[in-house]
C-alpha cells in the first residue's frame, strides 16, 4: 500500500489486514498506519525517497519485497507514480489506481460509461503543478505504461466514511450535531452517488485477487442515497434537535453560495451534476461492487468524530468546505 494511513489508503489496509493478507505500507511516517503491518518509511516527492522499497532487491536478492497487489491512491503529480510503477513493475503482479471521475472531459454528460473522452493534455511526466484531472489522468497514463495490462484504474467519484480527511461528510455531521435550523440545500429526492471507502477498499482487494484490469467508475449507482436520506441520517446519527430547512436551489445560487465546497456534497441541477451523481456504474457493480446503507456510512462516520481528540483531519492541499454560520443564517431568516 503506497500510502496506507489516511482515509482510503487507511480503508485498504485496514481491509486487507482483516483478511490476513500480509501488507506493507509506505509511508512518510506523518501518521501511524493500522496495526498489523509492516512499514517502509520515504517521500516519493524527495530525491532518492522511493529507496525504502528498491533496498529490499539490493539487500535480499532478486525476490525480496515482492508483492501480489500494489494500491496507490496518489493525486499529486503524476511523475511520482511513474517512479513508484517502475520501480515496482518487475516486483509486483498487479497495479491498482485510485483515479477520479473527474478524468473525463468537461462537460462529462449524465450516463457516461468508462468509454468517454478523456481529459487531453496528460503525460506520465507532468509535476505538480499540473491541474486535478490532469493529474489523475496523468497517473493513470504513469500506471499503464508500467504495468499495462497488469494495471486497475479504478475512476471513483465522492467518496465518504470514517477517516474522511476532505471534511464533506464530518462538516455536515458537526453541524447537524449543533442543532436548530440547518439550511439543506435544494430537493430531499435529489439523488446523489458516492462510495464508502470502505466499499471501495473491499472491490479493490477482491478485483486484484481476480486479476480484473483496466478502468471502473467506481460509486453507487444512482439514486442509492438521496440528499435528503444522507442529511436525515446525519439528524439520527448525532441524535440532534436539527430541523432541516430545505431551500431552493435559485435562493443558494443567487447568495453566491458556492456548491459542493460550500455546501459539500450538493450540486444544483446541471452539467456538474450530470458529470458526479449521474455516472455509468454497470461494470463495476457487474463486477461485484457493494455499496453500504447510507445510513451505516454515516453513523460509522460520526462514530469515528466523536472518538477523535481534536479536530477532524484535514489534507494540506485541500482547501477546507463548509458553509458560513452568517451566510446560513442570512439565508434561513430570507
Amino acid at each position: 500500500m503506497l500510502g496506507g494511513t489516511e482515509f482510503v489508503g487507511r480503508a485498504v489496509a485496514e481491509a486487507a489486514v482483516a483478511r490476513g493478507l500480509q501488507v506493507t505500507v509506505f509511508h512518510r511516517g506523518h501518521h501511524a498506519p493500522p496495526p498489523g503491518v509492516a512499514e517502509l518509511f520515504g517521500d516519493r516527492t524527495a530525491a532518492g525517497g522511493l529507496a525504502a522499497l528498491a533496498a529490499g532487491a539490493e539487500e535480499g536478492g532478486p525476490d525480496a519485497y515482492t508483492w501480489d497487489l500494489v494500491v496507490d491512491t496518489w493525486s499529486g503529480a503524476p511523475s511520482a507514480v511513474r517512479d513508484a510503477a517502475r520501480l515496482l513493475a518487475g516486483r509486483a503482479a498487479r497495479y491498482a489506481y485510485v483515479s477520479s471521475r473527474s478524468v473525463y472531459d468537461h462537460p462529462a454528460p449524465a450516463g457516461l460509461s468508462e468509454d468517454g473522452p478523456l481529459v487531453g493534455g496528460a503525460s506520465p511526466d507532468a509535476g505538480a503543478d499540473a491541474p486535478y484531472p490532469v493529474a489523475k489522468r496523468g497517473g493513470e497514463l504513469a500506471a499503464l505504461d508500467a504495468f499495462g495490462d497488469r494495471a486497475l484504474l479504478a475512476r471513483a467519484g465522492l467518496i465518504l466514511g470514517p477517516w474522511e480527511n476532505i471534511g464533506r461528510l464530518p462538516w455536515w455531521l458537526r453541524r447537524i450535531a449543533r442543532g436548530g435550523p440547518v439550511l439543506a440545500p435544494g430537493a430531499p429526492d435529489t439523488p446523489i452517488q458516492y462510495i464508502d471507502a470502505r466499499d471501495l477498499a473491499d472491490w479493490l482487494l477482491d478485483a486484484g485477487e481476480r486479476g480484473l484490469h483496466g478502468p471502473y467508475n467506481l460509486v453507487s449507482r444512482p439514486g442509492h442515497a438521496t440528499m435528503g436520506e444522507l442529511l436525515n441520517a446525519c439528524v439520527r446519527a448525532t441524535g440532534s434537535d436539527a430541523v432541516l430547512r430545505w431551500t431552493a436551489a435559485e435562493k443558494i445560487l443567487a447568495a453566491g453560495v458556492e456548491p459542493w465546497n460550500e455546501l459539500p456534497v450538493w450540486l444544483p441541477p446541471g452539467e456538474l451534476y450530470d458529470a458526479l451523481h449521474q455516472g455509468d456504474v454497470s461494470r463495476a457493480h457487474a463486477a461485484g461492487l457493494h455499496c453500504r446503507p447510507v445510513g451505516e456510512t454515516v453513523a460509522d462516520t460520526w462514530d469515528w468524530l466523536s472518538g477523535l481528540d481534536g479536530e477532524a483531519p484535514q489534507r494540506a492541499d485541500r482547501p477546507a468546505v463548509g458553509l458560513a454560520p452568517e451566510t446560513e443564517a442570512k439565508l434561513l431568516e430570507a
